[in-house]
């Protein structure tokens, strides 16, 4: 009796039972389809339902002998069946059940990876919300610019891990696609309406014009689409790894109690979940070039693409699955360190507030170079500066004095007006 499983961890989706499985599950679906248009009797096909099993040791035994998985297969499944076996793979070439069979193992994959990303979606959208009005330096170039929120940064990585999911589910529809059309696809052995049958048993649709296999370009495109979901992720997580350098600590990967962060330094809280999430991301990019690499084959098929999906496909998707898991674990558990972000935006006297100074006295009627050679000066003199105060030297110039009041000086280093169109992005997230 096949196992039915409601929330498998992805690496259940990529074991040899599970493949054997969704092998069974094609030829029985093409049994189905056989008998429905009379082409085999329907009594054999109810016999194949009640007997049809699989050994997997069994299955590896005969291939040893044979060299040919499908073969090895379809020789462990009639020692199950008798003589009701000979209506199994009528027609059939090995493809038809291998590439049909590896798109109902993607698609799991898939919705799997979707449940994750909702959840991912989800822990960012709620610190954000969170984190609203949690004011903090934004950086250009690694250098501190103008104020923004820590909720505003995370409103980008929400909306970045929505058109993830948006490609996710496209991806959904152009991988789930089977093939039943026999060797070099031109349906010489098979009833082209046995494959839309078979198909639509499986939730799938017909590939529109398969040779002896599915175009590689579909299975490159998916493992793409996994390498931009986990470069997302990336970026996310090389966020978090220099928001927590020990000069900038704004926020903190949590540490537990007994944690330890080296062998050597009792101190030590490194980011190592950041870490190994960028390091992973790595190897799914690796993985996508082979995938891209896969779609150049022979004439109507060759088995060059077999041995390199047989590691990328179950790879890449157990390795975006624990990632999307790691992250949505990182982020629901983040320490934020507000008092230091507030500390850092306020480094050197508020020099992140120059722009502001600038345009002030742009309006008061003073030529752009000429206040931007002024502000300009105030804020290196303040940089890097042991005891560097812009703003102190901004009040204390005598030609900026002269345009700005005490009061509208002060009101160009209020950062609530960095943050007075943040709800428009806040509402088009609908956060």
């Amino acid at each position: 009796m096949i196992e039915r499983y409601t929330l498998p961890e992805m690496g259940e989706l990529w074991t040899e039972n599970a493949k054997l499985k969704t092998w069974l599950q094609v030829e029985i679906a093409v049994c189905e389809a056989q008998a429905e248009l009379g082409y085999i009797p329907a009594e054999a096909v109810e016999e194949i339902k009640a007997k049809a099993n699989f050994d997997p040791k069994r299955v590896l035994e005969i291939e040893a002998e044979v060299r040919h998985d499908v073969i090895a297969f379809l020789t462990n499944v009639n020692e199950y069946v008798g003589d009701v076996g000979r209506y199994i793979h009528l027609g059939l070439t090995s493809s038809d059940v291998l590439d049909t069979a590896l798109a109902l193992q993607m698609v799991a994959s898939l919705d799997l990876l979707l449940s994750c990303v909702e959840e991912l979606g989800q822990a960012i959208r709620y610190q954000a919300q969170q984190h609203r009005e949690t004011v903090m330096v934004g950086r250009s170039h690694g250098i501190h610019a103008e104020p923004i929120t820590f909720g505003f940064k995370l409103a980008g990585w929400l909306a970045e891990v929505c058109r993830n999911r948006q490609r996710l589910v496209k991806m959904r529809d152009n991988i789930a696609v089977g093939k039943i059309s026999g060797a070099v696809g031109t349906y010489a052995n098979i009833d082209p309406r046995v494959e839309a049958i078979a198909c639509q048993k499986l939730g799938l649709q017909p590939d529109t014009a398969s040779t002896q296999v599915i175009s590689r370009d579909r299975h490159a495109e998916y493992v793409q689409t996994l390498a931009l979901l986990t470069a997302s992720i990336e970026r996310f997580a090389v966020e978090v790894r220099n928001l927590q350098r020990t000069d900038v600590l704004e926020v903190e990967e949590y540490f537990s109690k007994r944690q330890k962060g080296s062998s050597a330094m009792p101190h030590k809280r490194n980011p190592i979940r950041s870490e190994r999430l960028t390091g992973m991301a790595r190897i799914v990019r690796g993985h996508a070039v082979a995938a891209l690499e896969n779609v150049a084959l022979w004439h109507e098929r060759d088995i060059s693409h077999s041995s390199v999906e047989r590691v990328i496909l179950p790879d890449a998707c157990i390795l975006t699955h624990f990632m999307l898991k790691e992250t949505t674990n990182l982020v629901k558990n983040l320490l934020v360190y507000p008092e230091n972000m507030k500390r850092n935006m306020n480094v050197y006297g508020g020099v992140i507030f120059s722009q502001r100074v600038l345009l002030a006295l742009v309006e008061k009627g003073m030529i752009r170079e000429d206040a931007y050679q002024i502000v300009q000066s105030c804020a290196h003199q303040a940089w890097n500066q042991p005891n560097g105060n812009f703003q102190d030297l901004i009040c204390k110039n005598e030609e900026i004095k002269s345009k700005l009041s005490e009061a509208e000086i002060a009101a160009c280093f209020d950062p609530k007006h960095h943050l007075k169109h943040l709800d428009d992005v806040y509402q088009r997230l609908g956060i």
